[in-house]
């Protein structure tokens, strides 16, 4: 069931997957700016729970009037969205951007949550973003070619200039890159179609303002962080294993940064035990 669900103005197209008298989990995608409806992990949860997946803010579906990319804009979208469905407590899955962005609303609205999962998260806000931008930076520019890389930065400056098209090109080069030692035939994983410039470079100053996000030490809710043995961050995982010490930390082999279509196995594992 899709909803165009407004949050002042602003519009959020919310897929639903309706499932009477359990649970919700709601989940986040990567980006910012670049939608996925994520349906591998629909698959995988719907039939034991009810699932939300929304396009964020500013994407192509779900236009965003006010130009506020700030996180407490982002933070009441899932607000909005709790609120219209009447949900009290859910579970939050939050992948890449996604996961950054479930772990600034975790800190915010701890009290609604009755779990927390972090697929490959973003590291943290502020000087913490610049090390994760920087390592997102150094993997892309490893898995390119020097004539694959050179186009990735004349289509990032022209997408700075308002090109969609030019960011459509360089995420199409982002996932191949993310795919290469993973997968024969290259899968996009993201509705590269939906994809809008603004949220991509008005979020990022937006999140390197954000105060840094506190240590949890002793959260009342369950938290799995996952990431792949190649996974796009580095040093900066730190952040995330520091700031949850009693979350379960899981590494999966063979597998970068989308686990779901690199090692489904292990991941679909992961995300049921978690979930059990």
């Amino acid at each position: 069931m899709n909803h165009l669900i407004d949050n002042n103005g602003d519009k959020l197209y919310t897929i639903f997957y309706p499932n009477p008298n359990k649970e919700t989990v709601i989940l986040l995608h990567g980006g910012p700016g670049f939608p996925s409806d994520l349906i591998e992990t629909v698959e995988l949860l719907k039939d034991s729970f009810q699932i939300i997946t929304f396009h964020q803010r500013g994407t192509k579906k779900s236009p965003c009037v006010s130009n506020n990319y700030s996180m407490d804009a982002y933070i009441s979208d899932i607000e909005t969205i709790r609120k219209h469905f009447g949900i009290d407590k859910f579970h939050l899955w939050g992948h890449s951007w996604g996961g950054l962005y479930a772990q600034i609303y975790a800190e915010k609205y701890a009290d609604n949550l009755l779990s927390l999962f972090l697929c490959s998260p973003g590291s943290g806000t502020n000087l913490e973003w610049k090390q994760t931008e920087k390592e997102v930076m150094e993997y892309n520019k490893s898995a390119c070619t020097s004539c694959e890389w050179t186009k990735m930065g004349i289509n990032s400056l022209l997408g700075l200039l308002g090109s969609h098209s030019a960011y459509k090109r360089l995420f199409e080069q982002v996932m191949i890159n993310y795919h290469r030692k993973f997968l024969e035939t290259p899968i996009l994983d993201v509705d590269l179609d939906n994809i809008e410039t603004k949220p991509i470079y008005k979020t990022r100053p937006e999140i390197i303002k954000y105060p840094l996000l506190k240590k949890q030490t002793n959260p009342f809710f369950k938290i799995t962080v996952e990431y792949g043995d190649n996974d796009l961050y580095k040093t900066s995982m730190e952040f995330v294993i520091n700031r949850y010490p009693t979350a379960k930390i899981i590494t999966i082999n063979h597998c970068g940064h989308i686990p779901w279509l690199h090692n489904p196995l292990e991941y679909n594992k992961i995300v049921k035990n978690h979930y059990k």
